[in-house]
This record gives C-alpha cells, structure tokens and sequence, in this order.
C-alpha cells in the first residue's frame, strides 16, 4: 500500500520542484545557512502540491491510462488504489501543502495555490489543447522558480523567466514526441495529441532549443550578468548547455526514450555528468 501511494504521488518528479533553488543559486547565496529552512519548506510545499496535481490527474485519466503501455500500472489505473483512497489523499496533500506555505512570506500561498488552480483546468480541459498544454507545464516550472525568488527575496531575472521557460517547453515537446508514437500505433492516450504530428514537433523541438542555447549565449555575455559575478569566463559553460541539448535530442530522436524527463535523468549518467560539470564550472564563477 505505501509503495503505490509513494507511486501515486510521484515522489521521483519532484526532483523538478529543485527549480525552486535556482534563484538562491544564480543570486550566489546557497552558502549562506539562513535561507536553507525556508527553502526546504518552499520545496516541500511546493513537492505536495505537486503531488496533489498528479493524484487529481491519474484520477482524471484512468479510463485513458488503462490503454497506454506504460501508464497502465499506475495505481489507480491498475486498481492497486481504490478512487475513494484517491480522493482521502488528495485533501490531505492540499492541506499539507496549504499548511506549509502560509508560513512563507506571503506572494508563497499564492503562487502554490495558483499552480493548483491553474493545474485543475489543464487536468479538466487545458491538456487536451495543442500547444497550450505544454505552455501550462512551462507556466508550472515558471511558478517553481517564482516561488524561490519570493521564498528568499531573491530578485529573478528575466534571463532566468525566459531559460526556465524555454527548456521546460523543450522538455514538454519531447514528451509529446514519445506520446504521439504511441498515437501512431493506435493508442491514443491524449486528446491533445491530434494537434501534433512528428514534422511539427521535430521543427518545434529544433526552435526551442535554437533559442535557448541563443539566449544562454546571450545571458553569458551580458554586461549586466559580467558585472554582478565579477568574471567574464562565464561564456564557458555553454559548452555544458549545448552538449545537454544535444544529449537530451540523441535520448529523444535516436533512442525514443523522452516519455519522463524526470527517469532520464535519474537514470542516464552521461547526462548527469554533462549537469554536473555546468554546476561545478557554473558554480566556481559565483562562488569563487
């Protein structure tokens, strides 16, 4: 029973709520202890919040996960959780997850409550419009970073809004990618799926990834960004970004293997060293 409650709730995705750290890493203050108790709870409030989302969503989906290859063991739609069991947890993560906010500054209540809200209509409707949907997942990694920022009082950039935005929307087409080969062989798993095809999402993916390296490029060489770290080196690391895309494209075009962002990286170690070295080299020019 606790494995396929831990299954439900996704424990593993919540390595994506570590956006919540990036304003206090690119602000260079992960090394004062003061802001690490608000951060963990940030990072909790946010992770059960989450959890919440993904309960509300198999629930939603059941009928549609029993036809997918892999969705099919899920919890609920194995059967190994009961809907009434389903509906005890999803209070119980909300009022978790409302409880350990309010004791943030308060923008924290807000920013959790709305990726809730905003979550209920992509659960309910806004996952089955093309496009939109994975906007909506964009939004939430959005909501991850904002939600540090107001955590610690950390001002975040607009270079960090548009990266935050741009690889979550690179993210969110390779997943579709993997879903819409799924389509092709008669399962469809989500409505949204009709409004994609492989030529669209290859060009997309290719776009996206263009301006990300683009605009990271462009974020190194800033004056404003040479200025406030104090080294002009920083273009460096872009190496690291470009061979992660890179990375992420082979695992997604050649190996099909982009359904979860979250398994490839737990589980592929070229791209953990590649994320690694960025945050050592990365690292070393804000802390050093």
């Amino acid at each position: 029973m606790i494995y396929s409650v831990l299954k439900l709730i996704r424990v593993h995705q919540w390595v994506k709520n570590g956006f919540v750290f990036a304003p206090v890493f690119f602000a260079s203050r992960l090394n004062q202890s003061a802001v690490w108790g608000q951060m963990a709870i940030a990072f909790l409030a946010f992770s059960l919040m989450a959890s919440c989302i993904y309960v509300i969503n198999d629930y939603v989906d059941i009928e549609r996960d029993r036809l997918h290859p892999t969705k099919c063991q899920r919890p609920l739609a194995s059967g190994a959780i009961t809907k009434p069991q389903a509906k005890g947890l999803v209070l119980l993560l909300l009022v978790l997850a409302v409880a350990l906010s309010i004791t943030l500054p308060w923008p924290a209540i807000w920013i959790v409550l709305g990726y809730f809200v905003m979550n209920l209509f992509y659960s309910f409707k806004l996952k089955h419009i093309a496009i939109l949907d994975i906007t909506i997942i964009a939004i939430g990694f959005l909501l991850r970073v904002f939600l540090g920022g107001v955590t610690t009082q950390v001002f975040i950039s607009h270079w960090l809004i548009m990266l935050t935005f741009l690889l979550a929307m690179f993210l969110g087409l390779a997943k579709r990618r993997d879903e819409y080969l799924i389509y092709l062989q008669g399962k469809s798993t989500r409505t949204s799926i009709e409004g994609y095809n492989i030529d669209f999402i290859n060009v997309a993916m290719m776009l996206t990834a263009s301006v990300t390296v683009v605009t990271y490029i462009m974020y190194t060489v800033s004056d404003e960004v040479i200025q406030r770290i104090g080294h002009s080196s920083l273009y460096i690391t872009t190496i690291f970004v470009v061979l992660g895309i890179l990375r992420y494209l082979q695992q997604t075009l050649v190996f099909t293997q982009s359904a979860s962002p979250t398994k490839i990286l737990l589980h592929d170690h070229f791209l953990q060293g590649i994320i690694g070295a960025w945050v050592i080299t990365f690292g070393y020019f804000l802390y050093v």
